[in-house]
């Protein structure tokens, strides 16, 4: 089965294509010569997701997916949240290690490090049926950035049960654990049933 993955990220796709079995062929927006950026402009994860797939359903008409995902701290009322990709600055290119350090900054004083991952995926199927899947990982966030694994948050992110954060745990199990992989095998169990 055919799915575009509504990204640019190469990383994004390279875990997905990990995650998803070789039944799923995924391509990307750049396999689509697609190279314009989405606005998300939702206050929800669904919201955004849902902007993304809809883009990308309309202009190619094939079953889509896209994802929303952020890190969420509850001490700092939500944030980053929906913002998470630009939390340290809301105009040109992201920023990991500023965002990073950011966080880092913002908890500088916080006793209450708590903190998770959440992914919303929303699936367009080529007749029109929209999903949704959503995936948390609980952890929380480490004094200082360690590792050089992973993307985004995951040098300051210390899943639940681990000593480590994703980027020092690497793909193997960040790929089993993670919020995206938790929400990509609730859809790939829908479409496995459905197909």
């Amino acid at each position: 089965m055919k799915l575009v993955f509504a990204t640019h990220n190469s990383k994004k796709l390279i875990e997905v294509r990990e995650i998803l079995p070789t039944q799923f062929q995924i391509e990307s927006l750049v396999d689509r010569h697609f190279h314009e950026e989405i606005i998300e402009d939702a206050d929800t994860f669904n919201g955004n997701a849902l902007i993304k797939a809809k883009t990308i359903f309309d202009l190619f008409g094939e079953s889509c997916f896209a994802d929303d995902s952020g890190l969420v701290v509850p001490s700092l009322g939500g944030l980053p949240g929906v913002k998470s990709a630009r939390y340290a600055n809301d105009e040109g290119p992201v920023d990991h290690l500023a965002n990073n350090l950011k966080l880092l900054d913002a908890l500088n004083n916080e006793r209450d490090r708590s903190a998770y991952f959440i992914t919303v995926i929303c699936l367009i199927l080529k007749n029109g049926e929209i999903k949704y899947f959503e995936g948390r990982v609980e952890g929380t966030i480490s004094k200082s950035m360690q590792g050089d694994k992973g993307f985004g948050y995951d040098p300051i992110f210390i899943p639940n049960g681990y000593e480590n954060t994703f980027a020092q745990l690497g793909a193997e199990i960040k790929n089993e654990i993670s919020h995206r992989a938790r929400a990509l095998n609730m859809m790939k169990d829908y479409l496995v049933e459905m197909f």
